[in-house]
């Protein structure tokens, strides 16, 4: 969608959750991006790499080129997982370390060490195992991939790696150990939140926005909700 005048710069629909501390927060993506069929086919990266990853299949053989393309793309800025690596960080995606769960998915908690990848520091991880329902789960997968692989801001959760696999389809995140906004205001932690503390927070979302809203190829946050910023 463009503005009537002629030097605005294109907006692309996106779905985000974000990421909350005392100090800042910070937007990640917890649940699924849903550009339309057009941002898809023309806007969604300027590298002709992307352009034909928006319209691979679920294949086994379009997997490997999907990897293969990705990586060439973002180099040493996304890390390429295994699926046998999440799901040994994971311990097989056990309940025990599950985050969350949703339409989209399930989020588990895992650790990434510098044996899995050089230059990878050792960290605690969010991996979303996405329910990606065919072509167009896919497609919302990829999206994310290349949007969140091109944003980078102290406010914005960083999306570390991915994983393509058969037809499995993961996301590798950063973790953010104090939970989400509203279970901080609502619900499992009985302290009130200093007002002080509550200012820090709307501007630190402010900044997240206003990143967002100025991009090179400025983003629509559409689902911004308390339970969504995570600290």
């Amino acid at each position: 969608m463009k503005d009537s005048n002629s030097n605005s710069k294109p907006w692309r629909p996106f779905t985000a959750n974000c990421c909350s501390t005392d100090q800042t927060i910070s937007f990640g993506n917890f649940s699924r991006c849903r550009p339309s069929k057009s941002d898809f086919s023309k806007n969604i990266a300027p590298l002709p790499s992307f352009r034909r990853l928006s319209f691979s299949d679920l294949s086994r053989s379009s997997s490997s080129r999907i990897n293969e393309d990705l990586a060439q793309s973002f180099g040493s800025d996304l890390y390429d997982f295994q699926l046998s690596e999440l799901r040994a960080i994971t311990q097989n995606f056990s309940s025990n370390f599950l985050l969350g769960e949703g339409g989209f998915g399930t989020v588990h908690k895992g650790y990434v060490d510098d044996n899995m990848r050089q230059d990878l520091k050792p960290q605690a991880v969010a991996v979303k195992l996405l329910d990606i329902e065919g072509l167009q789960g896919h497609r919302e997968w990829l999206a994310e991939v290349i949007f969140l692989g091109q944003l980078r801001h102290q406010n914005l959760v960083k999306l570390i790696g991915y994983c393509c696999e058969d037809e499995e389809r993961l996301l590798v995140y950063e973790f953010m150990p104090r939970g989400s906004l509203e279970n901080h205001l609502f619900k499992r932690i009985s302290i009130c939140l200093p007002w002080g503390t509550r200012l820090k927070i709307a501007i630190g979302a402010a900044k997240g926005l206003a990143f967002l809203h100025c991009a090179e190829k400025p983003v629509i946050y559409r689902d911004f909700k308390n339970f969504q910023y995570l600290a």
